[in-house]
């Protein structure tokens, strides 16, 4: 009998003795291994036909059970299965241990395709076998003629009552949507008042409702007490009241939508001819099919039989999806021509959308009459439902989305004014409020485009937006968002903060405050810049770090980066470090006049690596601060010159030096060269003698920069008054020096004449 069991049936014994070997339960408890010793589980065996294993067999069980022992993660496995079933209670049964799970294999995208088409392909299969049953092998109903005529006596009484009652309602409130047209037009002429039409459209289509309401409430009164005590009857009215109120419903969707009667109540800019078109094709094609679908097809299939009730709901469905295509494609340029029109007057964002759809909304009309159609067919009722219900949802959705949007359009186009107070401290918190204002309704505007595709396609069942928002995906993808959503916030917050304080200090004077000072003006120029790169980068950093993006090695490549950099770029490294010390230490600002090497000009930008000098030639220098040993500020403290003035030789010393102070005196009875002079001007006296003329001296403190001014002016008063007391400038002499024998002949020459 030993070759009646197989090896395997012996090794899983023996790896159970294995087991029991190690561990001491009160009861006899059956133990499976998590590994490919226990593939099945045997839970009641055979005592009868077990046989002592062979040697053999009792190697491989020791062998499987090492193999186990030997593998941290299997060992661990079994290890906690054990300490399980150990714990298990001992009123709960025998434990057991369950054998590990396999991971499902990742599909490609082309095996995750065809599963899917074999599904979809296998219910479409599966539905038309059973329309075919149910047209060949439904069962036949005996037609009773006198219960047929009773049923539709007063099937078609209630429905005479119920239109004749809907339309004589409608005609009665005729007056009140025409008020209601009038004063939304005219409330709309103001653009202050762009609400009120909306408004009323949307109080004329509630209106409309409450008058289907009371239709139904009454028809259902005539239904209670005109069936002649028939259930099959008062079944059928209660199949064309739930009809009437569907359908009449959408009607009443599409007069709010095309408002035939009233253009005053029309939202859209469409002519009277096109929308009765629209309106009565659309009604009509509604009416049909609802019709069909919702109480006919149900009451032949109840009163005659299911095969016809089945050919006549594709007979139906069939010419009403002829209709609409032949409806649709002879329409198309008209409708795209009118949805360019609608866009070339809508806003720029509406514009967009209307344009895309209106080159393929042919094909999404098309593409939703054949869904409709294939769906009657395998679900004549539900069908129908589902294809208004969803479309009702969605014209709401696009609707409210449109409504939203308007709003936040419309909220961008303005601009927040705060008061003159903060406008004269911080003159570039207004601009910088409104531009962080108009991005978060920018990105609240595409939220609400994404919300409203996730809407539509959860309307149509596409997609399970509950189940994506609580338990998919979209959880963690929402907070992320609104994780981003702060940040980006506190970081504009910050940012606008931070920099209106910066540049209050760096306003002018316009307003009324001292203006500040030019190394003032660098510095918070510089820090102002260092603090946007610093917040942008942690923004990003952050942001990063909030999508899922690991950003260690971002940052241990960046130091790599930086170390790598600072290597091959000593030099900018310089420019950095002596451009900051010479900002702390004064050296130089904006506007100053500096000397800087062989350059003089005036400091028009300044970095963190380099300073811009314009000369008075034109030419612009940009000068590395670590190129700049020594330089010259002449706006630093005071200016001064010295004036110096050559005399002729033979002239009285005393007489020159009364002249010059004479010069000297006139000069500051100026009052505005008296203003740019510092202190008393220092008169020196003779400071230089040669063999034609000897010097004289005056110097002078002035205001920075006014040092030239004021020389300029001096030389004037001192020619004025060196002439008029006709003190000589020195004359330029000629020395002639000859040789040899043209000596005589020199000597011979006459005498040059004295200067006069």
């Amino acid at each position: 009998m030993l070759s009646a069991c197989p090896p395997r049936i012996f090794l899983r014994r023996w790896i159970l003795l294995c087991l029991l070997f190690f561990i001491t339960l009160p009861t006899a408890q059956a133990v499976s291994l998590p590994q490919a010793a226990v593939a099945a589980q045997q839970t009641k065996t055979d005592s009868g036909n077990a046989q002592e294993p062979g040697l053999s067999d009792k190697k491989a069980a020791y062998a499987a059970l090492a193999n186990i022992l030997d593998n941290d993660q299997s060992r661990q496995e079994l290890i906690e299965q054990l300490r399980n079933a150990a714990a298990t209670p001992t009123d709960t049964g025998t434990p057991e241990l369950a054998p590990p799970t396999e991971e499902p294999e990742e599909k490609t995208v082309l095996q995750r395709l065809t599963d899917m088409t074999r599904q979809y392909g296998g219910e479409a299969a599966t539905q038309f076998i059973r329309l075919h049953d149910n047209i060949l092998y439904a069962p036949h109903k005996p037609f009773n003629p006198v219960t047929f005529v009773n049923a539709v006596n007063h099937f078609a009484g209630l429905a005479l009552a119920m239109f004749a009652l809907y339309w004589l309602l409608r005609r009665l409130v005729y007056p009140l949507y025409q008020r209601l047209g009038a004063w939304g037009r005219q409330k709309n002429r103001d653009h202050r008042n762009w609400l009120h039409l909306p408004a009323t459209i949307i109080g004329a289509f509630i209106i409309d409702l409450l008058l289907l309401a009371l239709a139904l409430f009454i028809g259902q009164i005539i239904s209670d007490n005109f069936h002649g005590d028939s259930r099959t009857i008062a079944y059928q009215q209660g199949l064309f009241l739930n009809a009437f109120a569907l359908i009449e419903f959408f009607k009443a969707l599409l007069r709010l939508i095309f408002c035939p009667h009233f253009p005053e109540l029309r939202f859209f800019h469409l002519n009277d001819e096109r929308a009765s078109y629209w309106n009565t094709r659309l009604s009509w094609l509604s009416g049909i099919m609802g019709y069909g679908l919702l109480v006919i097809v149900p009451i032949v299939s109840n009163q005659v039989n299911v095969q016809i009730a089945a050919l006549l709901n594709i007979a139906i469905m069939a010419i009403m999806t002829c209709w609409a295509q032949w409806l649709i494609f002879s329409n198309k340029r008209n409708i795209h021509n009118a949805l360019i029109g609608l866009a070339n007057r809508s806003m720029a964002f509406f514009a967009f959308f209307i344009r895309a759809f209106a080159l393929f909304w042919h094909w999404l009309a098309s593409a939703y009459f054949i869904a409709l159609f294939l769906f009657s067919i395998f679900n004549p009722g539900d069908s129908l439902k589902f294809m208004m219900s969803a479309t009702v949802r969605s014209l709401a959705i696009v609707g409210m989305a449109a409504f939203v949007s308007g709003i936040l359009t419309r909220w961008i186009g303005k601009t927040i004014i705060l008061s003159p107070d903060l406008r004269r401290n911080y003159p570039e918190l207004q601009k910088r409020v409104n531009d962080w204002v108009r991005a978060m309704l920018k990105l609240a505007r595409i939220l609400t485009v994404f919300a409203t595709l996730l809407l539509l396609l959860n309307a149509w069942n596409l997609f399970d937006l509950w189940h994506w928002l609580t338990i998919g995906a979209g959880e963690k993808m929402v907070d992320i968002l609104i994780r981003i959503v702060m940040i980006l916030l506190l970081s504009a917050i910050g940012w606008t903060v931070l920099a209106s304080l910066i540049e209050s200090r760096l306003a002018s004077d316009s307003h009324g405050r001292p203006m500040p000072s030019a190394r003032t003006r660098t510095l918070l120029t510089l820090f102002r810049n260092a603090l946007a790169v610093v917040i942008s980068t942690i923004t990003i950093m952050i942001l990063l770090s909030e999508i899922g993006v690991n950003i260690a090695p971002l940052l241990a490549g960046a130091g790599a980066l930086g170390l790598a950099v600072s290597f091959g770029s000593q030099t900018l490294v310089k420019d950095i470090i002596t451009g900051i010390f010479i900002q702390f230490e004064n050296g130089m600002n904006t506007g100053d006049l500096v000397t800087i090497g062989a350059i003089t000009g005036t400091v028009e930008r300044m970095s963190i690596r380099s300073v811009g000098v314009r000369q008075d030639t034109g030419a612009y220098h940009i000068i590395p601060w670590s190129s700049i040993t020594t330089f010259a500020n002449f706006v630093r403290g005071i200016g001064s010159f010295v004036a110096n003035y050559d005399v002729d030789r033979n002239e009285d010393t005393e007489r020159a030096n009364r002249a010059l102070q004479a010069a000297v005196n006139e000069l500051l009875e100026n009052p505005e060269i008296r203003g740019m002079v510092i202190g008393e001007p220092n008169f020196a006296g003779l400071v230089g003698l040669t063999n034609q003329a000897f010097t004289v001296r005056v110097s002078f403190t002035t205001q920075p920069l006014k040092q030239w001014t004021v020389r300029f002016a001096l030389d004037e008063k001192v020619k004025k008054h060196f002439d008029a007391a006709g003190i000589k400038a020195p004359h330029q002499t000629v020395e002639v020096m000859q040789t040899g024998p043209d000596v005589a002949g020199a000597a011979s020459l006459p005498a040059l004449p004295a200067p006069q």
